[in-house]
This record gives structure tokens, C-alpha cells and sequence, in this order.
């Protein structure tokens, strides 16, 4: 798992267009690089519809908001059209980049084990540094930005 000081990895990945995301495409900004399970769901929706509701005062801060899941770039363009995101998501589909994030792996939902990706947000700095983690435990979906932006 990457942890708080290392540097994030130089390529994200593919975006909902089939765009290769890089780090440095967003060198002298800051990231709010926020992993969640799966688009369409409910609490996937609250979290990304609160980053919208809040993404011009992100922008004003200086962050970027780069949403990723293992879905694929056609579950993600249905989301963002569906409820108008203004930021890219990535399609992690090989579950590269939720690996070396370290947010992939056993889950457990009424007595159900399964694989999947742990909610959690990567704040990066301008040099491309993680320089705060927020849990599973600590993402709140409903008032994820107030979290993000008032650290």
C-alpha cells in the first residue's frame, strides 16, 4: 500500500474515454484521488454527487477530483452523464492501480465474502506526494468534501 510521503505512481490509468491519465498532467496541483466500489450504487453516488456539489470550492483550493473503481469506461460515462460529474474517473479494470494503492482485497457484506475496493481517498500534493490518507473507516459519503477541505 502506498502510504503518506511516498509518490503516486506515474500513470493512473485510462479515463472514461480511453485516455491514459497521468501524474504529471497534473504537476502544481493538488489530487483528491478517491477510490470507491462501484459506480451507481448508493453510497458511490452520494459521494460522487457531493464532490460535484462541492467541486468548484475543491478547484479553488487548488485540487483536481479523479474518481476510480474497477468499473469499465462505458459503467463510467453512464455515471458521469447520469449525474453530471465535472471530473474524470478511471477505469481500473486490471485492478492495477487499486493493488498499488493497497485499497483492493476481501470484503465481507451479510455474511458474504467477496473481492472488491475499499473506499478511500489519496490526497496528493503539488509534487505528486500523498500527503493524507482518509480510511474506509473515516470517508464519510454524504460529506466527503467538507472532509477533504477542511483538514
Amino acid at each position: 500500500m502506498i502510504q503518506i510521503g511516498e509518490k503516486a505512481p506515474a500513470i493512473l490509468g485510462v479515463d472514461q474515454n480511453g485516455q491514459e491519465i497521468k501524474l504529471e498532467q497534473y504537476k502544481g496541483k493538488k489530487i483528491v484521488l478517491y477510490f470507491y466500489p462501484k459506480d451507481s450504487t448508493p453510497g458511490c453516488t452520494a459521494q460522487a454527487c457531493n464532490l460535484r456539489d462541492n467541486y468548484q470550492d475543491l478547484r479553488k483550493e487548488g485540487y483536481e477530483v479523479l474518481g476510480v473503481s474497477i468499473d469499465d469506461e462505458k459503467s463510467h460515462l453512464r455515471f458521469i452523464e447520469k449525474n453530471e460529474l465535472p471530473f474524470t474517473l478511471i477505469a481500473d479494470t486490471n485492478k492495477e492501480l487499486v493493488q498499488k494503492f493497497g485499497v483492493y482485497g476481501e470484503k465481507k457484506t451479510f455474511g458474504r465474502t467477496y473481492m472488491g475496493v475499499f473506499r478511500t481517498t489519496f490526497i496528493i500534493n503539488e509534487d505528486g506526494v500523498v500527503e493524507r490518507i482518509i480510511s474506509p473507516k473515516e470517508v464519510k459519503t454524504k460529506t466527503h468534501s467538507e472532509q477533504i477541505l477542511n483538514d
